[in-house]
């Protein structure tokens, strides 16, 4: 019995992971768009991250919030949150935003607990058509370029120009050992999509063709816009 205590420890965990999804997808969409809000603004005001985001935002054809990345692992790793994505209109100003999942597993060194607020600036064209494709998943896109910028990393640096993605990661409540998205995957919410604006659109059209508004936005969209 003692010998397989670490297998029970982590299938009790694992049990937790599956048992708390279903909670964590009950989320209102207003919610996440007001979670979205307050992490832009919290990455605005971050020293640590002002002169790496900001002009980078002002350069963005597009953002992907995820207010809370929830993450855990015992050997065995898993990653899931709700988000929002906003693309850039042509005159300049932030379109509407749609809703989509995050989620992933891994294997590896890795224990604990974390709730991580993750925000992705969308570079280029390339990359936003990545995103919305049916899924997209984060280290299988050989063609889309991902560099992740935590605390005192610069974005601006010459070794990073010409990244499709960059990941900024705002630390929550929590420890976890390290930051991983490789295998993780992408995908959009078309139910949330649905329940938000009152009838069935794709996230495409929400974000490229801009045939939906919802007023409870519009202050989300006022803050990426500073």
């Amino acid at each position: 019995m003692t010998r397989n205590w670490p297998m029970l420890v982590l299938a009790g965990f694992l049990l937790c992971l599956v048992q708390a999804a279903p909670a964590l997808a009950q989320v209102d969409q207003q919610q996440t768009v007001n979670s979205a809000q307050a992490t832009v603004e919290r990455m605005k005001t971050d020293s640590n991250f002002q002169q790496s985001f900001q002009p980078k935002l002002q350069q963005a054809k597009a953002v992907l919030i995820v207010p809370s990345l929830y993450k855990g692992g015992f050997f065995l790793g898993a990653q899931y949150g709700n988000g929002v994505l906003l693309a850039r209109r042509p005159d300049g100003a932030w379109g509407y935003p749609a809703f989509f999942t995050i989620e992933g597993g891994s294997f590896g060194l890795q224990f604990g607990l974390e709730n991580t607020a993750m925000l992705f600036l969308i570079m280029s064209d390339h990359g936003l058509s990545a995103i919305l494709n049916n899924q997209f998943k984060f280290g299988a896109d050989a063609g889309v370029t991902v560099i992740i910028v935590g605390a005192g990393v610069g974005a601006s640096s010459t070794s990073n120009l010409g990244a499709d993605v960059y990941a900024f990661a705002l630390s929550g409540v929590g420890l976890y050992g390290g930051l991983s998205l490789e295998g993780t995957a992408v995908a959009p919410r078309e139910s949330w999509n649905a329940a938000y604006y009152g009838q069935n659109l794709s996230s495409r059209a929400i974000v490229l063709d801009n045939v939906a508004s919802n007023p409870q936005a519009d202050r989300l969209r006022d803050i990426l816009a500073r």
